[in-house]
């Protein structure tokens, strides 16, 4: 404020003409600095002071700063004197009541009692504060430059800057220095040109988003080219800088992650193999699928070739014939490789000298350069179509049998398959060799079981002009063996007998047990002239005496006999078991539920087991299944019913292979669970020299 002394009113003059002044002015007389005058915003500024008290007691609590001493000066000497951003507690004590004025004191002349001080005060409380923040921020600012210039020289992260819209706007030594780009070179998008080919537009599109939609921090991973033109990556952070809430530039660092990055797919590409092994059932299965997890996460193109079976013995020279069971190849490539094939590896090949000598082979080459014996002759025109410039190749031993070999290839632009890349995919194997061991010792197993079953699912018998058929479909999908069952026999009496049954389980207990069980009934049934539920009560008696340890099973058995009226008739009963199906020539289908009772297996009275007789009508069909045939995991059994119920309609004038074949036909494709059925076709009527049933 300026200091210098203003034009007073004469001596005696009416002081508020200061009244309207938009400053705050006060007035004091005599050496005692009495106060005679304030005007207006003095008062809203300062409230009522009294007049005629001296300034020091009008200003309390003004007497420990020694402000009044400046009244003195100002009055001895006749000169202004000024105090700028003077701090003054106003109101209430606390923080709140501070607030901040430049005061300028002028004398006013005149004689010992006339002469005064003239004191005007301006507030610049507001100033002072967007001072000290500018202050405060100032500071902040250069600390935030000292620990950044600090990082940049000692932290092994390469930090750059943009602008707000993209574009970098300051050289980065890190980046120099690990890339070799120049200041030219890296500025502006330049840096793009150090990405990896095929991470730069999915990083420029990322990056564009960011600039538009400027989060708190941006992060991204990708491929940065070295200096010695190799490819490490790179965790990329930015943020960006605000002033006034207006972003003007972002900060990043980039940080090598190499090992951290080659460890975490070590482990993701471990556990995608070990599910893919757990979930397979078959050998051959495991290792085609083991094909997904290499290509490509590691390599471009992929064979598996399988080992004929054999003791482990290789002859130690001339071709080795083996089967190619998978071939795998990253889009994009030329795709006309066959998936399966017998190859021929000739004696000196890669392949052949892999298997002999049960090690791992890698090679580097260029496209051009692809040495002859690197792949069977099919293989090896498509690796030069596809640009290929590096291999590995590692046996498959299970068990000290050499069982299959793989082969992997980069190609085109990728970086050669380098030492971590074949010490991964050794581990591949390394990992796979017990799950593949339990899968070729649960296929022995399950080839025993089906010997089992199949053996004991016999044809069935002839019988009169009856026309009996059965089935057998093994689930497509785990085990593969369980303990669905079907009989047909004839009784000493003469009686035809069908039987259907579904043991708990899909193992080679069930199919024991369904063995066990099915010889059983035919002793019993054998035994004695007795209605069905009357034999499935003795079944379920003797199986829960001999072999309490069995768990529960399902079975419906029906006897066939002539009436005295020359026509057929089913004494049935069903236990726990889908209902018979009895399909007229006309195409009206029933099923026979009126001799139902609860599963083997189960606690019950002795006696509560149900049979009922139902009439054959000429040409008439009777069914007999387990619930594969018509359990959907989607959808409610009763609706499965109505499905078998309306093809059978259809189906009912059929030849009865034909008839059983079609039923099977959707469930083949899409069911989960064994299927086994046994139909008799009732001959139709005779008219003279008629045909019979078919």
């Amino acid at each position: 404020m300026d200091t210098e002394q203003a034009p007073l009113p004469p001596h005696g003059s009416d002081w508020r003409i200061f009244d309207p002044a938009p400053v705050a002015v006060a007035v004091t007389r005599g050496p005692r600095h009495t106060l005679t005058y304030t005007n207006h915003l003095h008062g809203e500024l300062f409230g009522d002071r009294p007049v005629g008290l001296p300034v020091s007691e009008a200003f309390p609590e003004l007497r420990e700063r020694r402000c009044f001493d400046l009244f003195d000066q100002v009055l001895r000497s006749g000169e202004a004197v000024a105090v700028t951003a003077a701090p003054v507690r106003i109101g209430s004590p606390g923080p709140g009541g501070i607030r901040f004025f430049t005061f300028s004191l002028s004398a006013i002349p005149g004689g010992t009692d006339a002469a005064g001080v003239l004191v005007v005060a301006v507030e610049v409380t507001e100033q002072v504060k967007t001072a000290e923040r500018a202050r405060l921020l100032s500071e902040e600012r250069l600390r935030a430059l000292r620990r950044y210039e600090s990082l940049a020289a000692t932290g092994p992260r390469m930090m750059w800057v943009t602008a707000a819209k993209g574009g970098t706007i300051e050289p980065s030594p890190g980046w120099e220095e690990v890339t070799g780009q120049t200041w030219e070179e890296f500025r502006g998008d330049g840096w793009l040109d150090a990405l990896h080919p095929h991470d730069r537009a999915p990083m420029m599109a990322a990056w564009r988003r960011v600039l538009d939609e400027v989060p708190d921090q941006f992060e991204y991973v990708y491929r940065l080219r070295t200096r010695d033109g190799g490819y490490r990556h790179y965790d990329v952070k930015a943020v960006p800088v605000r002033e006034h809430g207006t972003v003007v530039e972002w900060v990043g660092t980039c940080t090598d992650i190499e090992q951290q990055w080659l460890e975490q797919r070590r482990k993701d590409l471990l556990a995608r193999a070990a599910a893919v092994l757990a979930g397979a059932t078959k050998p051959r299965d495991a290792l085609a699928a083991l094909g997904d997890v290499i290509v490509p996460a590691l390599a471009d193109k992929c064979g598996i070739y399988l080992l004929p079976a054999t003791d482990g013995h290789i002859a130690a020279d001339g071709p080795i014939t083996v089967e190619r069971i998978s071939s795998r190849i990253r889009e994009g490539l030329p795709s006309d490789l066959p998936a399966r094939r017998e190859e021929l590896l000739e004696t000196g090949s890669a392949l052949a000298r892999a298997v002999r000598e049960r090690r791992v082979i890698h090679a580097t080459f260029t496209p051009d350069t692809i040495p002859p014996d690197t792949a069977p002759a099919a293989t090896l025109s498509w690796l030069r179509r596809a640009g290929a410039h590096s291999m590995v190749i590692v046996p498959i031993v299970i068990d000290g049998t050499l069982a299959a070999v793989v082969d992997a290839f980069a190609c085109g632009d990728r970086e050669p398959i380098g030492p971590a890349d074949v010490a991964l995919m050794h581990e591949f194997v390394e990992q796979a060799h017990e799950p593949l061991r339990h899968i070729a010792e649960f296929q022995r197993t399950r080839r025993v079981a089906l010997a089992l079953q199949h053996s004991l699912l016999s044809d069935p018998p002839r019988y009169d002009r009856l026309r009996i058929v059965a089935r057998y479909l093994p689930s497509p999908t785990a085990a593969e063996v369980g303990g669905d069952w079907y009989d047909s026999f004839v009784l000493p009496d003469g009686a035809l007998i069908l039987v259907i049954g579904d043991v708990a389980g899909h193992d080679i207990a069930a199919a024991v047990t369904m063995s066990k069980m099915r010889n059983m009934m035919r002793g019993l049934a054998a035994d004695r002239q007795e209605p069905p539920g009357d034999i499935i009560r003795r079944l379920d008696v003797a199986t829960q005496t001999l072999n309490p340890e069995e768990g529960t099973a399902t079975c419906a058995i029906a006897r066939l006999e002539q009436g005295d009226d020359g026509g057929w008739q089913t004494h049935y009963s069903v236990a726990g078991h889908p209902p018979p199906l009895l399909v007229t020539k006309d195409g009206c289908t029933r099923f026979l539920d009126r001799a139902a009772s609860p599963m083997l297996g189960l606690p019950m009275q002795d006696d509560w087991r149900d049979s009922a007789i139902e009439p054959l009508p000429a040409g008439s069909t009777l069914l007999l299944y387990t619930d594969g045939l018509v359990e959907r995991p989607d959808e409610d059994i009763d609706q499965g019913l109505d499905r078998l119920r309306r093809t059978a309609a259809v189906l009912a004038r059929e030849p009865l292979d034909v008839f059983c074949d079609t039923l099977l036909a959707e469930p083949a494709a899409t069911g989960r669970d064994d299927i086994c059925l046994i139909a008799l076709r009732v001959p139709a009527a005779e008219p003279a020299g008629g045909e019979g049933a078919r």
